[in-house]
């Protein structure tokens, strides 16, 4: 067998790996040069750039997009979400998804935001428009050792994350007396009688037929969904 030809083609794989890795480290060509923030809402894309603190000019491929995503995540609370990407040659890609409110608690002069998880996000000074607040009264309920406010709260947010988005934005406050009392006070002085917040899916198809079907009703009952009422006018 014959080494010399052996030994040229190791030489040439050595000096095809080498040139490669030189090229993905060590040369100045795959760097990062560029770094984009989509899908914001409320923040703006450069609140999100500046949490992430993504290295410009390090090699692309050595990145951490992992402790890039945990980056932003800890230090901007209202980010649920970040998807970052390469985009070879020279950039950095953030697509975030921003929490949305389902329900606000009055805390002083500001709001609290809660999402559909039930995690408390943000704190802003002015109530979002279309997003209910908590009202908390079940001290004085018999279940009140039983279901603690932070239950109660969890039943609050399933109920308001749970809402058609027209009967959302129409809600003002979510009302919670008990376990099974809950009430929401719609506009134009509407009160809908929700009961838990089981079958919240179906209270929410049921109050929707009911809306159309009384348009000009004061009072709503859907605690027990299969059997809805109205009255007031």
């Amino acid at each position: 067998m014959r080494r010399g030809p052996l030994l040229a083609s190791l030489a040439a794989v050595v000096l095809l790996v080498g040139g490669g890795t030189w090229v993905l480290y060590g040369s100045s060509w795959l760097r990062v040069e560029k770094v984009t923030a989509t899908g914001t809402e409320v923040l703006t894309p450069e609140q999100v750039l500046s949490a992430a603190a993504v290295p410009v000019g390090a090699p692309l491929v050595s990145v951490d997009t992992d402790e890039i995503e945990n980056r932003v995540r800890g230090r901007l609370s209202r980010i649920d979400s970040v998807d970052v990407v390469r985009a070879w040659p020279h950039g950095i890609g953030l697509k975030v998804t921003e929490r949305k409110p389902v329900l606000l608690i009055k805390k002083d002069a500001n709001f609290v935001e809660v999402d559909a998880s039930g995690v408390r996000f943000d704190t802003v000074p002015k109530a979002p428009e279309g997003v209910p607040v908590l009202e908390l009264n079940a001290k004085q309920s018999p279940s009140a050792r039983r279901f603690d406010e932070e239950r109660l709260l969890h039943e609050a947010v399933l109920v308001a994350g749970s809402l058609p988005d027209p009967i959302a934005k129409e809600t003002l406050q979510v009302k919670v007396g008990s376990y099974d009392s809950v009430v929401l006070e719609l506009t134009r002085g509407r009160t809908v009688a929700w009961g838990s917040g089981e079958q919240s899916d179906a209270k929410g198809r049921a109050l929707t037929a009911l809306l159309k079907a009384a348009p000009k009703a004061a009072r709503f009952d859907v605690s027990v969904p299969t059997a809805p009422a109205v009255s007031g006018s």
